[in-house]
Parts: C-alpha cells; sequence; structure tokens
C-alpha cells in the first residue's frame, strides 16, 4: 500500500512552491504573500490594482500603497513596510516588480525545435 500524502506535506510542499517574498526590516520581516495565498477578494483588488497602474495619468505611489497593503501578510506589516518606505516610489516600483517577478506562474517553455 503507498504511503499516503499528510496535509502537512501538501502544506509544505505548496508553502515551497508559492513562498512570499520576505524583506528584512531591522529585527521584523515583512511578508508579501503570493496571490495564491491571498483571499479571493484580496486577489481580485490586487488585479484591479495592477490593471489601473497601466492607466494614463495613474497615481502610481497610491496604487503601489494599496498593492503592498494587498498583499503584506497583515496590516501592521503592510504600515511597517510603507513606513520605512516613506515617499520613495523608486522603492516601492522595485519591490513590487520584485514581488511580481518572483510570484508569476511559470509559463510553458518554447520548444527546443
Amino acid at each position: 500500500m503507498p504511503n499516503a500524502l499528510s496535509l502537512d506535506d501538501i502544506r509544505a510542499a505548496a508553502d515551497a512552491k508559492y513562498a512570499s517574498l520576505d524583506i528584512a526590516l531591522g529585527e521584523t520581516t515583512v511578508s508579501l504573500l503570493n496571490p495564491l495565498r491571498l483571499a479571493k477578494r484580496n486577489r481580485d483588488a490586487l488585479g484591479s490594482v495592477q490593471e489601473r497602474l497601466t492607466e494614463d495619468g495613474a497615481d502610481q505611489e497610491a496604487l503601489l500603497r494599496e498593492a503592498l497593503t494587498l498583499v503584506a501578510r497583515n496590516k501592521p506589516q503592510a504600515t511597517a513596510l510603507l513606513r520605512e518606505i516613506g515617499d520613495d516610489l523608486a522603492v516601492m516600483a522595485t519591490i513590487f516588480e520584485r514581488y511580481v517577478e518572483g510570484t508569476q506562474a511559470g509559463e510553458a517553455s518554447p520548444s527546443a525545435d
């Protein structure tokens, strides 16, 4: 009889595959959760924010603040991160770019024809 996987085994695999982006803030670590680990309402809101980021005249700073708040593990972590960033739009954009790059679902590889 084959060994059955435990739910803990599956959770550990999901944690490894869909890991958060962790950012050290002194003695604290802020975790930006993979979209698949977010509540549905936050996933939907994140998609909306990402769409609005590409619109002409979009308030990039406000939208990036909203996005980082949506994906942080909890509100205190989001608040701490945004307080440390301040008004530095370049830092916000870099964090969000790394978040998006690190959490994108794998795409099919091109064939080696």
